[in-house]
């Protein structure tokens, strides 16, 4: 169901040892990193993850991936999320992540950041 989860943190440095350390048990690794504001992956190797980035924001936005099976998916959760009165933040289309992420973003009801996305070459 979930691709990744991305939240803002007040202290960057001690919301990633914190959670390295406890999510151990899981396999949890660095999968990226790039600066704080940007933030860092969390994931056993080829399964859904945490993110984090430094923000001053109260409360911060949250950031819900969602992984769809085929870009179509993609397509139809975008149409879908405007019809239902969301605010477009990106459409459908690759992203610079990896050459097939597929992806598209929306501002949600209460202003979060909604994302669906395709990692599977074109069908």
């Amino acid at each position: 169901m979930f691709d990744h989860v991305k939240m803002g943190v007040s202290d960057y440095a001690a919301s990633k040892a914190f959670f390295l350390k406890v999510l151990k048990p899981l396999g949890i690794a660095i999968a990226a990193e790039g600066t704080p504001t940007y933030g860092v992956e969390l994931s056993p190797e080829g399964k859904a993850s945490l993110c984090l980035f430094q923000t001053d924001e109260k409360p911060s936005h949250l950031h819900l991936a969602f992984a769809a099976e085929t870009r179509q998916q993609v397509d139809d959760f975008y149409r879908e999320a405007l019809e239902a009165g969301a605010k477009d933040n990106g459409a459908p289309g690759l992203r610079r992540y990896h050459p097939n992420y597929y992806a598209a973003f929306v501002i949600g009801p209460d202003g979060h950041n909604i994302e669906m996305v395709c990692h599977k070459p074109e069908a």
